[in-house]
């Protein structure tokens, strides 16, 4: 019964109004009574229990408002960017193998020492950790895809570089505007790295939304000492191998095989391996996933957020050695997790082949497979629909003669219908389309593996293909017989699937 319900008046004076009848109307009014009082005592008990899951993770209000607002800031997410649709979160983790701090300052001399690579004055700004992790809004699926370090991709408007590396997205373009300002006369030191460092995260954030053609909400970005700082405030971390390791001359990795917890120089040397393994990166991203995994059941144990000391210590690994995406909530985020039992499933992006580009080992890969996979794991509609109506006008703006009539040849034999070619001028390659004409021009963008932009210079009925230096027309367009000539791609190992609430550990090489 509503607490607003209106009772009749009753006259107990009345045949009507009969005693039975006051007395069913008095309890009526204590049932309603008692109602709005279990409803107050619902609303306190909702409000305490909001804070009740602060102080069982060990934060107050105030620690939790200390511990949002301790985090450096980046703005490098473009505020025009796409977003994700219907409350879902794509969340893109770098981890940096850099040998100074987010504010450029030296690492620790301790840290230092056991990275087996000298000081901040070797190495640059590469992301050997790229983990694209997906959210759905109701969190009944956490999809986290490793992007090998390796993968031969276009970059943008970094002078020189056409494609490169995609760990080196961003240590290019910090370089890149660094010279830029010191031309212009700017010499103070943590202006340049301010200013660099941001333009190599605006840099890797468009990289590898244009590379997996989804949107990127958040991102985070971890040093390379983060690894060292965290196992070391959890006091170590468990780990499993399947085969020993020996690797003391690079790394320092020296472990048996097995299950076995390591500390902080430890697990430092084991995200960092890759000499001597069988599949040499690509196990290094699989130890990186086991990792992360194995933190995560070590941060959800009985009694690790409730050890105010190990939670001091939690929080200045925190701020000390990540940088996150302006906006971003980190308090709400947490406690939203706090009670879920994330299924959390590990792949890795897909490779065509290895090949040798300039003297360097790269990963050959096919983006328009990769976008299809990313957005098939990540719960996208299919774009297996039928041929779009727009007719494909492409145009030839790198210097590759014939290009534009070759992919009109290729996209026609497919059931596209083609209109014009010519040249034209642009210096990345994407489908340009009017408005209205998005569903044909992501049908052709995936195909293709570019990326999109809407435009009113292209006309009703079309969508135009701009072909720059930097296209490679994709697995998907080549014929049969040309296919048989691909090598198959090598083995990328399988998937890591675990639910964080077990207290499974993989197993890795």
């Amino acid at each position: 019964m509503r607490p607003d319900h209106t009772f009749p008046a009753v006259d107990p004076r009345s045949r009507i109004g009969s005693r039975a009848q006051v007395r069913r109307a008095r309890i009526a009014r204590r049932r309603a009574e008692r109602a709005r009082k279990v409803r107050r005592t619902v609303k306190a008990f909702a409000l305490t229990l909001s804070a009740a899951i602060l102080v069982t993770t060990g934060m107050s209000w105030k620690v939790a408002d200390q511990f949002d607002k301790g985090f450096i800031r980046s703005d490098a997410l473009s505020a025009d960017a796409a977003r994700s649709l219907d409350g879902d979160m794509n969340i893109l983790l770098i981890g940096l193998d850099t040998r100074k701090g987010p504010d450029g300052a030296e690492l620790s001399p301790e840290v230092l020492a056991q990275l087996h690579a000298g000081s901040g004055d070797n190495g640059g700004y590469n992301a050997n950790t790229l983990i694209l992790v997906h959210l759905a809004a109701d969190l009944g699926k956490v999809t986290a895809f490793s992007i090998p370090r390796d993968d031969f991709v276009p970059v943008h408007d970094i002078p020189g570089y056409r494609k490169a590396k995609i760990k080196e997205s961003y240590g290019l373009k910090k370089a890149a505007v660094q010279d830029q300002m010191i031309a212009a006369g700017e010499h103070d030191a943590r202006a340049l790295e301010r200013a660099g460092r941001e333009a190599g995260r605006a840099s890797m954030v468009r990289t590898v939304r244009d590379l997996t053609g989804v949107p990127i909400d958040r991102f985070a970005e971890v040093t390379l000492a983060g690894f060292y700082d965290l196992a070391k405030a959890l006091g170590g971390v468990e780990v499993c191998l399947r085969h020993p390791v020996h690797d003391l001359a690079y790394s320092g990795a020296d472990f048996p095989a097995g299950r076995q917890r390591l500390d902080a120089a430890q697990s430092l040397a084991f995200v960092r391996q890759r000499h001597g393994l069988e599949h040499g990166d690509l196990d290094r991203t699989h130890r990186q996933q086991a990792f992360l995994t194995s933190v995560a059941m070590e941060l959800r144990k009985a009694g690790t957020f409730a050890d105010l000391k190990k939670l001091s210590a939690l929080m200045r690994v925190a701020h000390d050695n990540i940088v996150l995406s302006d906006g971003w909530d980190v308090t709400e985020f947490l406690t939203t997790l706090n009670d879920k039992d994330l299924d959390v499933e590990f792949r890795t992006l897909p490779i065509l082949r290895y090949d040798v580009v300039d003297g360097q080992d790269v990963n050959i890969v096919d983006p328009a497979e990769i976008r299809r996979t990313v957005r098939s794991a990540f719960g996208a509609a299919e774009t297996s629909e039928p041929i779009p109506a727009s007719t494909v006008d492409v145009v030839n703006a790198g210097h590759v003669i014939g290009a534009a009539a070759s992919l009109s040849a290729a996209l026609s034999a497919h059931g596209y219908g083609i209109g014009t070619t010519g040249n034209g001028v642009g210096s990345t390659s994407l489908v340009r389309y009017p408005p209205g004409a998005s569903s044909d021009a992501r049908h052709l963008a995936d195909l293709l593996g570019l990326p999109m932009t809407e435009t009113s210079s292209v006309p009703e009925g079309h969508v135009e293909v701009v072909l720059a230096d930097d296209f490679e027309p994709p697995a998907g367009l080549t014929s049969r017989a040309d296919s048989a000539i691909v090598p198959p791609a090598p083995a990328t190992g399988e998937s890591l699937g675990a639910r964080i609430a077990d207290t499974a550990i993989p197993c890795v090489n």
